[in-house]
C-alpha cells in the first residue's frame, strides 16, 4: 500500500513538472513572438488656395471656417480704390481717343471749308487781274513802248498770283476730302488701345470679388476684415472632402508585395475600425534627410523610406483629412 502511494505521489509531481514546463515555455513563446507590423497612414484631400490678382483691404468675408461651399460661389470681397480709379483713367483716355477718330472721320468744319473756299475765289480774281495787266503789258511790249524789265515784273506778278491760287485751291480740296486715311487708321488704333485699358481694368474689377475654385469646406481663413492683402496672398483654404487619398511613410524593407495597382483593405479607427478598399497609386522614395535609418551598425543596410498613397474604390463617406488609416490586408 505504501509503495503504490508512492508511485502516485511521483506521478503526480512528474505531471505537475511537466504541466508547469509547457505553461513556462508557452508565456516564453507568447512573450517572444514577434508583434504583427503596423503600418500607420493618415487621409489627406485636395487643398485649393484662393487668391486673387489685385492688391487691397478685405472688405467682407461670405463664408466662415468649416461651411460648405460650391465652386464659383463668392467667398471674399477685397476692396482696391486704386483700381477704381485706374477705370476712371481708362474711361477719360478712352473719350478723348474717340474725340480724335470722330474729328479725323468727320474731317473739317463747315466754316473751315467755307473760309477755303473764300481763298479760292479771291486767288482766282487775283489771277484773272493779273492775266489782263500781262496782256496789256505783252501789247504794250510788242510795240516796244515798255522796256523788257516791266514786261518781267508784271509777268512775275501774274506768275505768282496763279500759283497762290493753286495753292488755295489745294487747302479747299484738303478740307472737303478730310484727314488722310493714315490719320483716321491711327485714330482708331488709338480708341482700340483705350478699350483695351479698360478691358484690363474691369477684369482687375473682377478680381476683386474671389470665388472657390472647387465644391468643399472652408478649411482655414487667413486675413480677417479690414487687413490688406498682396497679390497672390492666400486669404482663405478649400478642401474638396470628394477627392481624399491615404498616405502611408513606409520602410523599404517594408515595401515587398507593394505595387502600385495593388488592392488594399484599410481600417479607420475614427470610424470605428471601418475597413475600406483601396488602390495603390503611387509611390515614391522620400527625402532622404528626412527618412534614412542607418542600419549598418547590425550588418545590414541603410533603409529609406517610401510614401505609398492609396485611393478609395469607392466615395470614403465620412473620412477627414487627418484620420489616421491602418493597412489591415493586402489582397
Amino acid at each position: 500500500m505504501t509503495q503504490s502511494k508512492k508511485n502516485y505521489n511521483l506521478i503526480i509531481g512528474v505531471a505537475a513538472l511537466v504541466a508547469i514546463i509547457f505553461i513556462i515555455g508557452l508565456i516564453g513563446y507568447i512573450v517572444a513572438k514577434p508583434k504583427p507590423l503596423v503600418i500607420q497612414g493618415e487621409a489627406e484631400a485636395s487643398e485649393y488656395r484662393v487668391s486673387g490678382k489685385v492688391p487691397g483691404r478685405v472688405e467682407k468675408l461670405y463664408v466662415k471656417e468649416g461651411q460648405k461651399v460650391c465652386k464659383g460661389d463668392t467667398v471674399v470681397f477685397i476692396d482696391s480704390p486704386e483700381v477704381r480709379a485706374k477705370l476712371a483713367q481708362a474711361e477719360a483716355a478712352r473719350a478723348a481717343a474717340d474725340a480724335q477718330r470722330r474729328k479725323a472721320v468727320n474731317g473739317a468744319q463747315k466754316e473751315q471749308i467755307t473760309g477755303a473756299y473764300e481763298i479760292w475765289q479771291a486767288a482766282c480774281v487775283q489771277v484773272d487781274i493779273m492775266k489782263k495787266s500781262l496782256d496789256r503789258m505783252q501789247a504794250l511790249y510788242d510795240q516796244k513802248v515798255v522796256s523788257a524789265q516791266k514786261y518781267d515784273e508784271v509777268k512775275a506778278r501774274y506768275d505768282a498770283a496763279v500759283a497762290q491760287a493753286n495753292a488755295a485751291k489745294s487747302q479747299y480740296d484738303m478740307a472737303m476730302s478730310g484727314a488722310r486715311r493714315e490719320d483716321k487708321d491711327a485714330a482708331a488704333a488709338l480708341v482700340d488701345r483705350a478699350d483695351g485699358a479698360i478691358q484690363e481694368v474691369e477684369g482687375y474689377l473682377g478680381e476683386l470679388y474671389l470665388t472657390s475654385p472647387a465644391d468643399g469646406i472652408i478649411s482655414a481663413t487667413f486675413p480677417k476684415v479690414g487687413e490688406l492683402v498682396g497679390t497672390g496672398s492666400p486669404v482663405m483654404t478649400v478642401l474638396d472632402l470628394s477627392d481624399i487619398w491615404f498616405t502611408f511613410n513606409v520602410r523599404e524593407d517594408y515595401l515587398h508585395g507593394m505595387a502600385i495597382g495593388d488592392k488594399i483593405v484599410l481600417t479607420v479607427p475614427a470610424l470605428d475600425g471601418r475597413e475600406i478598399d483601396a488602390t495603390i497609386s503611387y509611390i515614391a522614395v522620400r527625402d532622404s534627410y528626412a527618412t534614412w535609418k542607418a542600419t549598418k551598425e547590425t550588418d545590414m543596410y541603410d533603409a529609406k523610406t517610401f510614401e505609398v498613397r492609396a485611393v478609395p474604390d469607392a466615395a470614403a463617406e465620412g473620412v477627414l483629412p487627418g484620420m489616421t488609416v491602418l493597412l489591415k490586408t493586402r489582397k
